[in-house]
C-alpha cells in the first residue's frame, strides 16, 4: 500500500495542469468563438492554435479532478474527517467565496470596458467553478473515503486494489466515463464549466483519482509497464479525431482516459523527485490559478488594439499573463500573511525573505 509520503509526480502534474489551463485560456482569446464563452477576443483569429487546443481539451480538466481526488487521499492519512473537512473548507471554500466576490468581478469589468458595455459589479464563479465542484465532492464522499482508509483489509477492498493492479481493470474506469458522456450527451464535449457534464465527469475523476492512490504500488507499476500502450492508443484516437472531425462521444471519453493513464504513467516514472522549482510552484500554482484570468483580460485590453501580427500578440498576452500572475503571487500573495488564506495558502509564523 502506498503510504502518505510525498508524491512529487502528483505535485508536478498539478503544476503542469494549471500551466496548461493558463495556456488554453490565453489561446481562447484568439478563437472566433471566444466572446461566446466570456473572453475578450482578438479581431483576427489564429486558427492554427485550435490544433494543440484540441489535443488538450479532452483531458486538461479531468486531469485536475483526478489530481484533486488524489490530494484528498493524502489529506486523510494523518487526519480524521473533521480535520480534513475543516482544512479543505479553509483551503477551498474561502478562496472560492473571496474569488467570486472580489477577483472575478475585476476581470468582468475589464471585459465590459473593452467592449464599451455598461460597467457593473458581477459576482460569478467563472473559472472558479472547479472549486465549487470540489467542495461538493468532498462533502458527499468524505465519509466513504474515511471508511476505505479505515478498512484496508476488508475482502472486497482487497479485491478492488487487485482489480486496479491489472490493466483490464482500467476498462471499468473507461466504461464509467463513456456512460457519463452517453447519458449527459454534452455538446461540445469540452464544455465543462458549470455544466452537468463537468459536474459528473469531475465526480468520476475525483473518485477514481482517490482509488488510484488507494490501490497502492501495484497499480502504479502496472501503469508504468503499459505506458506506451496507453500513449499510442491515445495518440491514435487523437489523430482519428483530427482527421474525421466529428466522432462519437464514447471515442472522446476513451481518448480522454487514455491520455490520463499515460500522463500518470510517464509522470510517475520521470517526475517523482523533489526540486526547488517544484517546491516553489507547488505553493504558487493554486494562487496563480485564482488570479490568472484578471491578467489575461488586462493583457487583452492592452495588446488586442495594437496593429501587430496575431502570433506576436499571443506571445505578448501569454507573457504578460504569466509574468503578471507570477509577480502578483510572489510579491503580494505569498508575502502578506492575512492575504495568504484568501488564495488557499496557509498562514506563516515568520516573515518571508
Amino acid at each position: 500500500m502506498i503510504n502518505s509520503q510525498r508524491r512529487y509526480d502528483i505535485d508536478w502534474l498539478r503544476v503542469i495542469a494549471i500551466t496548461m489551463l493558463l495556456l488554453y485560456h490565453v489561446a481562447i482569446g484568439f478563437q472566433s468563438w471566444g466572446l461566446m464563452v466570456g473572453f475578450i477576443t482578438n479581431k483576427q483569429s489564429w486558427e492554427n492554435l485550435w490544433i494543440p487546443m484540441t489535443l488538450l481539451n479532452v483531458w486538461r480538466i479531468p486531469l485536475l479532478f483526478f489530481v484533486s481526488g488524489m490530494g484528498v487521499y493524502f489529506a486523510i492519512q494523518k487526519r480524521n474527517w473533521k480535520q480534513v473537512f475543516t482544512e479543505r473548507a479553509k483551503r477551498i471554500a474561502l478562496p472560492f467565496i473571496f474569488g467570486m466576490l472580489f477577483i472575478v468581478p475585476l476581470h468582468i469589468v475589464l471585459l465590459q470596458s473593452y467592449y464599451s458595455w455598461e460597467l457593473s459589479y458581477t459576482p460569478n464563479p467563472s473559472h472558479l467553478w472547479f472549486l465549487g465542484n470540489i467542495l461538493i465532492y468532498i462533502f458527499v464522499l468524505l465519509p466513504i473515503f474515511i471508511y476505505l482508509k479505515n478498512n484496508k483489509n476488508k475482502y472486497l477492498l482487497i479485491k478492488l486494489r487487485r482489480l486496479f493492479a491489472n490493466p483490464l481493470g482500467l476498462i471499468i474506469v473507461v466504461f464509467f466515463f463513456i456512460a457519463e458522456a452517453m447519458i449527459i450527451k454534452p455538446y461540445p464535449f469540452e464544455h465543462y464549466a458549470m455544466t452537468a457534464h463537468g459536474f459528473f465527469l469531475g465526480l468520476l475523476a475525483f473518485i477514481f483519482g482517490f482509488l488510484f492512490m488507494y490501490s497502492g504500488t501495484a497499480f502504479w507499476k502496472m501503469l508504468i509497464n503499459w505506458r506506451w500502450v496507453f500513449f499510442i492508443l491515445a495518440l491514435a484516437l487523437y489523430l482519428i479525431r483530427t482527421y474525421l472531425g466529428q466522432i462519437p462521444l464514447y471515442q472522446l471519453s476513451a481518448e480522454s482516459c487514455l491520455w490520463i493513464f499515460s500522463i500518470f504513467a510517464f509522470g510517475h516514472k520521470h517526475l517523482n523527485q523533489p526540486s526547488k522549482t517544484l517546491s516553489y510552484f507547488t505553493q504558487g500554482a493554486y494562487p496563480i490559478y485564482i488570479i490568472h484570468m484578471f491578467f489575461i483580460y488586462l493583457a487583452s485590453n492592452m495588446i488586442f488594439p495594437l496593429s501587430i501580427d496575431v502570433r506576436f500578440k499571443f506571445v505578448l498576452v501569454l507573457g504578460i499573463t504569466f509574468i503578471g500572475s507570477l509577480g502578483f503571487y510572489d510579491l503580494f500573495i505569498r508575502r502578506i500573511n492575512f492575504v495568504r488564506p484568501l488564495f488557499g495558502m496557509k498562514r506563516i509564523n515568520k516573515t518571508l525573505i
